[in-house]
């Protein structure tokens, strides 16, 4: 009999009479969990493996909208044909490249969570500052943009970032009055300049845009998850640093930061996903534009499924 089979706390009468469950039973208590656990496997084989699976097959056949047609012929099986038109760029769409799509992909998930994750931190540190009145309603304020249907939220900022009556375009104009700059400095097609506004960075002007909307969209999740965080910190640990002679940064760094991972890890890992699959700001903000260079994957396979 190994230790790992005795009780803890078992008298030695008791170790040594014990004996282990027999198959039977052991398997028994097994059918039993799997039971349990039926209903999930279910719902999950309906919703996730089965759609998955079905994709997988039709990767491999030139399935297209014409076939979710009732009557329609079965597609044909065409095997890796359609990845190799994807990577080596052959795929009817205009514009199209996929080393830069996956890249400007990638990047655009990266910075977007990158800077939802600091901006959203950083305003959850204010908000949780001792004494400060109204936590409570500008907490309430700042999720409003998350239950606003993203389809309104995607034609309001476009509406914003237009060239002629554009409200970022008139706020822009206002200010350079002050100055005394034309008005014409500040006429900026946000949507369609094919010039890169630095010049060392290959990003066109929409991409920029687009970064303000989604800065807009989504630190306010940030801050929610991060403000949870903060408030189970207990404060007898800064209260303890302090008298260890800690600064503000010594105690940020050891034991803020060390609570914090913990969410925020799994949250940026979260709105990282999401981004990178952010369909509508691509897709009714920029349509892609200038010339592709704000497509993601998403928008390019809804494109491509439509032409088929």
């Amino acid at each position: 009999m190994s230790a790992a089979q005795v009780p803890a706390g078992a008298s030695p009468e008791a170790v040594a009479g014990y004996r282990r469950p027999s198959r039977w039973r052991r398997s028994v208590d097994g059918r039993t969990a799997f039971v349990y656990l039926l209903p999930a496997f279910i719902v999950m084989g309906i919703i996730t493996f089965y759609p998955l699976l079905f994709q997988v097959w039709m990767s491999f056949t030139n399935y297209g909208i014409t076939n979710l047609k009732q009557g329609s012929p079965a597609p044909a099986f065409v095997g890796m044909n359609n990845y190799v038109n994807i990577l080596t760029d052959q795929l009817s769409i205009p514009n199209y490249d996929f080393l830069r799509l996956l890249l400007y992909n990638f990047w655009w998930a990266l910075s977007n969570t990158a800077i939802h994750l600091v901006l959203g931190v950083a305003i959850a540190l204010l908000l949780n500052v001792k004494g400060l009145w109204g936590k409570r309603l500008y907490r309430s304020l700042f999720i409003i943009p998350v239950v606003i249907p993203p389809i309104i939220v995607a034609t309001v900022w476009r509406n914003m970032f237009d060239a002629d009556s554009g409200a970022v375009n008139l706020f822009l104009q206002a200010v350079g009055s002050i100055f005394r700059i034309p008005p014409e400095v500040f006429h900026v097609d946000w949507m369609n300049q094919v010039e890169d506004p630095i010049a060392f960075l290959p990003l066109p002007l929409a991409y920029f845009g687009m970064l303000i909307a989604n800065t807009w969209l989504g630190w306010p999740l940030f801050s929610v998850v991060a403000t949870g965080s903060l408030q189970s910190i207990p404060n007898e640990l800064y209260e303890a640093a302090e008298m260890d002679g800690a600064g503000p940064w010594q105690k940020f760094k050891n034991i803020t930061i060390v609570y914090l991972r913990p969410a925020m890890l799994p949250y940026s890992i979260y709105g990282f996903v999401i981004t990178f699959n952010l369909f509508f700001l691509a897709y009714f903000m920029s349509g892609g534009g200038p010339f592709g260079r704000t497509e993601l994957l998403v928008t390019q396979a809804y494109k491509l499924v439509n032409e088929r």
